[in-house]
């Protein structure tokens, strides 16, 4: 799809990578809300308790975005759909670290939002069944494990969801769709 010039956030990102470390601090304010709403949405789901703030995950998924100088940034949506898979993996990590610590570790796994709420309640309805079955199902079709990042991770519509993957929003519904089905039937086995 065609990248706006008008687009500031891509501009940044761009600048960034060539070396500008100025645009970096341009660009924190501009996707902080964003960022802060995705990662407190994926925050709320975990367990009470839980150590990670929504700034510690932010400020984590940033600093991991800022460091991929070789992404060639599609828009807004692309940044986005990437800020979710390294927030996934940050979450994805944390519980691992989490579930290994000798007090609490074998601890059931989190709540998932209401959207996936059959893989919550599947006796392995954790962070980490859900990566592990994310992983699966992205070695069968890629394009719907990214649905699922941008979609559930992020909180994209199917609109930003599409705009992020250069499909379109059909391709998005039936791949939500399916990728769901897919992520039941793995989670519930």
């Amino acid at each position: 799809m065609p990248v706006s010039t008008d687009d500031p956030i891509v501009a940044l990102l761009r600048a960034a990578r060539d070396g500008n470390r100025g645009a970096l601090d341009e660009l924190f304010p501009l996707v902080y809300d964003v960022l802060r709403r995705i990662a407190h949405r994926k925050l709320a789901a975990e367990r009470a308790g839980h150590t990670l703030s929504t700034s510690d995950l932010v400020h984590e998924a940033y600093l991991k975005l800022v460091r991929l100088d070789r992404i060639e940034w599609q828009g807004r949506a692309h940044f986005l759909g990437v800020a979710a898979q390294a927030m996934r993996n940050i979450l994805v990590t944390y519980a691992l670290r989490r579930k290994t610590d000798k007090r609490g570790g074998g601890q059931p796994g989190t709540q998932l939002d209401e959207e996936l709420v059959a893989i919550a309640e599947a006796p392995t309805g954790d962070l980490l069944a859900l990566n592990r079955a994310l992983e699966k199902l992205e070695a069968i079709d890629p394009r719907q494990s990214r649905v699922v990042e941008c979609r559930f991770f992020a909180g994209m519509s199917i609109e930003e969801t599409a705009e992020a993957l250069g499909v379109s929003p059909a391709s998005v519904k039936r791949d939500w769709a399916v990728a769901r089905a897919w992520l039941n039937r793995e989670l519930g086995e």
